[in-house]
């Protein structure tokens, strides 16, 4: 029905939807370009300036945490605004925060460095939680409802083909360039390509508000949603089992198998290629086996990725494990949206997409911790992917069972 009802839209309206779609398939590809700095690089930054687990561990979890907690102001921070697109503007600019604020590394004394750059990245989290609730509400309000597969789709394809781009980029420049002026003007550059990506954002037009409740009727709580609360449970387990081995894999492959910013540049350029080609594919893939099932498959990819960085006797063989890894994540990812999409009322868009921003927040702010001491315990790395990878199998396997 609301299908038929949108391929009905006067003329004006669907070209203003049509748009919306090209700006916010823009937005991620100039995101995409500033994101290696701090995805890919920023860790190995911070591996050069003090490389214990437990620094990468709170660097990649502390910005989650902080991230959740000001997401549960998104709903109160968008009534002082005009529409989602005014409220997303100074959010924003706070969250992109997070590709400057390491450039100013080297001015601080060599014990303060370490503190900075978690400070530099968890400082950026406060408005970036009201942000991705805004954004999960701004895409949802600027394109027809039956499109929003297919734009995130194609913002996938988009941000990880200029990912690639971007890290090529930034690799060969910080081998060319003395360190670390190299490392400055890389931040320095993703912030000048992060505004970019915010103008795009700003010149979307809302065309399909979200609509409220009948006077005296109170606006549905996602809790309370039996259908949410599956939601819930299926993305914390696939991000805890996902974002646990983050940090472990940066120290795997820096410090016991000896990659430098050159190799990552290759390494991550087989990943996000495949995690292209998965983009592309994805949504015929979902129609034909289903949304959990697709997901299932994901997280076995994940799985057996984890274990061949554990195995690999040199960096050379944990390219298929690069190629697995960003195949299967970016599959999953998808397909998580399209889970939580297709259970979020038109009515309660706000507070459904800060329940989901919560619940990715709160998965991302545990894993890393859990992995990165495990580390810090004694265990070693090889043994800790191991676990992970299992953790990711097991995940995987679940959710193929829930199929039958």
């Amino acid at each position: 029905m609301l299908a038929a009802q949108e391929s009905s839209l006067p003329a004006e309206t669907s070209q203003q939807a049509a748009q919306n779609f090209r700006l916010l398939a823009l937005d991620i590809v100039w995101f995409g370009l500033a994101f290696p700095a701090v995805a890919r690089f920023l860790a190995l930054y911070t591996i050069r300036v003090d490389g214990s687990a437990l620094v990468l561990g709170l660097q990649a979890s502390l910005p989650a945490i902080f991230a959740l907690i000001t997401s549960s102001f998104a709903l109160w921070w968008g009534k002082h605004f005009s529409d989602v697109v005014a409220g997303q503007f100074w959010p924003g600019i706070g969250y992109r925060l997070m590709f400057l604020l390491p450039a100013f590394t080297p001015y601080f004394p060599k014990e303060w460095q370490p503190i900075w750059l978690v400070f530099s990245v968890t400082i950026a989290a406060l408005p970036q939680g009201i942000s991705s609730v805004l954004f999960l509400v701004l895409m949802r309000e600027g394109v027809e409802n039956h499109r929003i597969m297919a734009l995130t789709s194609r913002r996938s394809l988009a941000f990880n083909l200029s990912v690639g781009i971007g890290t090529l980029f930034f690799g060969l420049w910080l081998e060319e360039v003395a360190f670390p002026i190299n490392y400055q003007l890389m931040f320095v550059v993703g912030f000048l390509l992060s505004l970019i990506s915010l103008l795009n954002v700003q010149a979307v037009k809302v065309i399909f508000p979200e609509t409220r409740p009948p006077a005296g009727q109170a606006v549905q709580r996602p809790w309370r949603a039996p259908a949410f609360r599956r939601v819930a449970v299926v993305t914390a387990a696939t991000h805890v089992a996902l974002f646990a081995m983050g940090p472990i894999i940066s120290l795997r492959l820096v410090e016991e198998l000896g990659a430098d910013e050159a190799f990552m540049s290759i390494f991550a350029v087989i990943e996000l290629s495949c995690a292209s080609l998965a983009a592309a594919s994805t949504g015929k893939l979902m129609r034909r086996y289903g949304i959990i099932t697709l997901t299932a498959f994901g997280m076995l990819s994940t799985g057996i990725s984890a274990l061949i960085f554990a195995f690999a006797p040199d960096l050379w063989w944990t390219l298929p494990g690069a190629a697995l890894g960003g195949a299967g994540w970016t599959t999953a990812a998808i397909c998580l949206f399209g889970y939580f999409n297709e259970n979020t009322p038109p009515d309660s868009l706000t507070s459904y997409s800060t329940g989901y921003n919560q619940v990715v927040m709160l998965s991302i702010f545990v894993a890393p911790l859990l992995g990165s001491q495990l580390a810090e315990v004694g265990i070693s790395l090889v043994a800790v992917l191991i676990g992970g990878g299992v953790l990711r199998i097991v995940v995987g396997g679940w959710l193929a069972l829930r199929q039958l």
